[in-house]
């Protein structure tokens, strides 16, 4: 409605809208109205705006802080990535869903059969944990490029509990600490070709290089 001209649907979100005060209508005079977004309606979408930025940008922290770990343990790390993902053996639809993977890794090896691929999939709102458990497919298809999916929820938010068994779970403290609430499955997995090609177009995370303050600054004493 606010990017709308305001032509009115009659629909019950409309009906809605204007008994809490969010909408108005607008009579001209041809006997027409219209709906326009009232200053109640404006002050609630600026209110969403900075709530929805405030959570992004606490993901988006949450995912870093996941790739850092990934390759401080030696891995490979991408993020964003959008990955085709074979469907099960059993599926009747035989279509390659898409996959996009908060945080992606593999090992640094050469032997294709260890590289090991690792899904994480970053939640710091519980809203969005429990809409995404309930697409089924979506969990699938990480199963299907990875040995291990792991759920990394930001503390309060969730819990082993609330996430299938076929799934790692841990939990991200204030304090920046990743506590393993259960471990995920282990599986033998070898990548199919698309999964490589589309790591091959991609860019991989650029190296933390934090340790490299440990070693000193190189000069001769």
């Amino acid at each position: 409605m606010w990017r709308s001209a305001g032509w009115p649907c009659q629909d019950s979100v409309e009906l809605e809208l204007l008994a809490a005060g969010l909408l108005e209508r607008v009579p001209d005079g041809g006997g027409r109205e219209t709906m326009r977004v009232s200053d109640a309606g404006v002050r609630l979408l600026a209110a969403t705006l900075q709530s929805n930025r405030a959570a992004f940008d606490a993901h988006e922290a949450l995912a870093a802080r996941v790739a850092r770990e990934m390759q401080r343990a030696g891995r490979i790390v991408w993020r964003g990535l959008a990955l085709r993902a074979p469907p099960p053996p059993d599926a009747a639809d035989r279509r390659w869903p898409v996959a996009m993977p908060d945080v992606f890794s593999i090992r640094h090896t050469t032997a294709e059969d260890l590289v090991e691929p690792i899904v994480h999939e970053v939640k710091v709102r519980r809203a969005d944990l429990l809409a995404d458990l309930r697409r089924e497919t979506k969990r699938a298809a990480y199963l299907a490029l990875s040995s291990q999916c792991w759920y990394v929820l930001k503390a309060g938010i969730g819990g082993a509990d609330d996430v299938p068994p076929d799934c790692g779970v841990m939990v991200a403290h204030d304090d920046g600490t990743l506590d393993v609430q259960r471990a995920a499955p282990r599986r033998a997995l070898r990548p199919p070709l698309a999964l490589w090609m589309a790591l091959a177009r991609a860019d991989a995370e650029r190296p933390d290089d934090d340790a490299q303050r440990w070693l000193g600054d190189g000069a001769a004493g």
